[in-house]
């Protein structure tokens, strides 16, 4: 698949992608949400959805672009912290029921 090595795009079931952003936020974790098309809207990427990516996920996407100044520690950092972040989101959602599965990619 043809596509930027620097560039990745996550999305999470049942949250949204702003809340995501704020809460990164709060520990100097920088992201976008959806799509570089579709940066400051609020609809989910026509990219994403073109690509089947369901609406309850796209709406969830969060895409980082790293450079060669990124480190492995920030990245670390990035892992230790958006589980718990993602966890929080959904516990708030209506849509949310715990032992739920969240689709896999597709």
């Amino acid at each position: 698949m043809n596509r930027l090595p620097n560039t990745t795009n996550i999305s999470f079931e049942f949250v949204e992608g702003e809340g995501i952003l704020l809460l990164m936020d709060e520990y100097g974790i920088c992201a976008s949400s959806g799509s570089a098309c579709t940066s400051g809207s609020l609809q989910p990427s026509h990219v994403l959805r073109a690509m089947g990516v369901p609406f309850t996920m796209a709406h969830g996407s969060i895409r980082f672009s790293l450079s060669i100044y990124n480190t492995e520690a920030e990245i670390n950092f990035v892992i230790e912290k958006l589980p718990p972040i993602i966890e929080r989101l959904r516990s708030m959602s209506p849509y949310w029921h715990p032992g739920e599965q969240a689709c896999a990619s597709t």
